[in-house]
């Protein structure tokens, strides 16, 4: 059976290029989804009037709720209609539809749940990149590995991306980030659900687009979320979920650490105060626990890098073959 695949196209101050896109999908697309998220340019009315393509469908939002609250609709909207495989990209030009394919051919294979791009596979291209997008994605990407714990990722704010209906539909769409963290919030909900991800090599086009993307705005605000998603997955992956012995590595490290830098300040600074030398035996005692420490810490992140998921999610939810009349069970 030939799977349908839909395209969600998020639509916010794109004009310029958004009829570009639309007219260069294929025949292999079955639907496209433009979400007109409340635009200043009317995306949604300008695409009714210049595109004829009948796969397209506007959905339009009242307010605007920003890339993650567009794909969220689109999302669900696909679902609605019965797609089976939703490809999100931008409808600024940056991403090169003829790799949907590229995108969809491990889903399809059942080798993923989610396939997302990764700019940064060709080493030699990377200097197109702008240098600031090149060091913000840098620092982003070690942070979402940590927060989300696809430690085999990178490039996580990269929204060229592609799901199965059967994963999506596990998708709390209420809780996702719905503005510019949304992608990386996406990785940790899908880790929660053990969902299988991928990079697929891309190269990024940049051309006359304007970002709407503020680094020093969003800085402060990611580095929060990225604190919040990694203490919820550890909480739900080793203590709520399951029990490992990462389970008992992270506290015996962090007590280990907390009881040798504490032990060792108080002295350091005693010992600072009387202006005498700290003995060899308190340096012992507050190295020791300090060494201790690193080496279970260093014990739990190696569970926690060895247990990304890698068991596709879908392939599961799919029922299982009833035996021919006649044959053994």
């Amino acid at each position: 059976m030939k799977l349908k695949i839909a395209v969600v196209i998020p639509s916010y101050k794109v004009r310029e290029h958004i009829l570009d896109v639309l007219n260069s999908f294929g025949p292999e697309i079955f639907r496209i989804y433009v979400i007109d998220d409340c635009c200043p340019e009317n995306s949604g009315d300008f695409v009714t009037a210049n595109c004829k393509d009948e796969r397209v469908v506007i959905i339009r939002h009242t307010e605007n709720r920003g890339v993650g609250g567009a794909v969220m609709t689109g999302y669900q909207a696909a679902i609605n209609d019965g797609m089976d495989i939703f490809v999100k990209i931008d409808g600024d030009g940056q991403m090169d539809p003829d790799l949907i394919l590229d995108f969809v051919a491990p889903i399809m294979a059942g080798e993923a749940d989610y396939a997302k791009g990764n700019r940064f596979f060709d080493l030699e291209k990377i200097s197109a990149m702008p240098k600031m997008r090149l060091f913000g994605n840098a620092v982003l990407s070690f942070m979402c590995k940590v927060s989300s714990g696809y430690w085999n990722l990178f490039d996580p704010t990269n929204g060229y991306t592609a799901i199965h209906a059967d994963v999506a539909r596990h998708l709390p769409f209420h809780k996702i980030s719905q503005r510019y963290f949304f992608e990386t919030d996406m990785l940790f909900r899908l880790n929660t659900l053990r969902a299988v991800v991928i990079d697929v090599p891309m190269e990024a086009k940049y051309g006359n687009e304007v970002s709407n993307l503020k680094i020093s705005r969003i800085a402060g605000e990611f580095f929060a979320k990225h604190m919040r998603n990694f203490f919820k997955r550890i909480f739900y992956n080793y203590y709520l979920r399951d029990m490992s012995l990462a389970s008992i590595e992270l506290p015996v490290s962090i007590a280990l650490l907390g009881f040798g830098f504490a032990y060792g300040g108080y002295h350091w600074i005693y010992s600072a105060h009387k202006d005498i030398p700290t003995p060899s035996g308190t340096v012992m005692m507050s190295a020791l626990p300090i060494l201790v420490g690193i080496q279970f810490l260093l014990g739990f992140l190696g569970q926690d890098i060895a247990s990304v998921p890698v068991h596709p999610l879908h392939r599961k939810a799919r029922k299982p073959r009833v035996p021919k009349t006649g044959t053994s069970a």
